[in-house]
């Protein structure tokens, strides 16, 4: 990551740290939703922070929600979020690390690894990637196919063990344990396999495309299938 970003992101993150207290109260009144975009700078009692970087975010409920798998696939596909739900489930309780020095230690997440649903897919030969695309209608994030079928890669379901609702990305985000959080795009609406990676919307930031946190955070020692 470029030092221009690095020092962006850490100015940015010492602001909010020293206006927590405030904004904590602020946000206890004010959605999750709020179309601005300015509670994406709040902190909860969880020690997250709401980050949107579409002006709203449209709600999608059990019935509403689809999760389509396609591009260089020989069988495409569309969940609805009790397909997703009736699917072994795998739980992870790890550390979330964003790239701005904010840190949740020892948190559960639960979900589907991205890995199964790729194999229902059947992924062709020439495949090298994965994109991932969320319904705000602007996020994107990519993984390598070797990074997409770690088994520490979720289609996350539940977070804190509760399911996870629409402020955190829900009713079903992405998780990439081993990587800073930005890599873990919220609404998830879209996986399409591709020929290479395309860079996320971060990434076209300036953003490192493998966004590893390291073996220091514990998050790195999961087992590769």
């Amino acid at each position: 990551m470029g030092r221009r970003i690095v020092l962006g992101m850490l100015a940015a993150g010492t602001l909010t740290v020293a206006a927590a207290p405030t904004l904590q109260r602020a946000f206890e009144t004010v959605t999750a939703n709020d179309p601005t975009g300015l509670t994406g700078a709040l902190p909860n009692g969880g020690g997250f922070r709401y980050y949107s970087v579409a002006a709203s975010v449209p709600h999608k409920s059990a019935t509403t929600y689809r999760l389509t798998v396609n591009g260089l696939v020989d069988h495409p596909s569309t969940y609805t979020l009790p397909e997703l739900k009736a699917m072994p489930q795998t739980r992870l309780v790890r550390d979330v690390q964003c790239v701005t020095g904010w840190r949740v230690p020892r948190t559960p997440f639960e979900g589907v690894r991205l890995s199964r649903l790729l194999d229902a897919a059947g992924v062709r030969p020439t495949a090298r990637a994965v994109r991932l695309t969320c319904f705000d209608g602007t996020y994107s994030e990519s993984l390598t196919l070797q990074q997409a079928r770690r088994a520490d890669v979720l289609v996350a379901l539940r977070m804190q063990d509760k399911d996870i609702g629409h402020a955190h990305g829900g009713p079903a985000r992405l998780y990439v344990a081993p990587m800073y959080f930005y890599k873990s795009a919220k609404w998830l609406s879209g996986i399409t396999v591709t020929d290479d990676v395309q860079p996320g919307y971060w990434e076209e930031r300036g953003y490192d495309i493998d966004a590893w946190v390291g073996r220091s955070n514990g998050r790195d020692d999961a087992p590769t299938h």
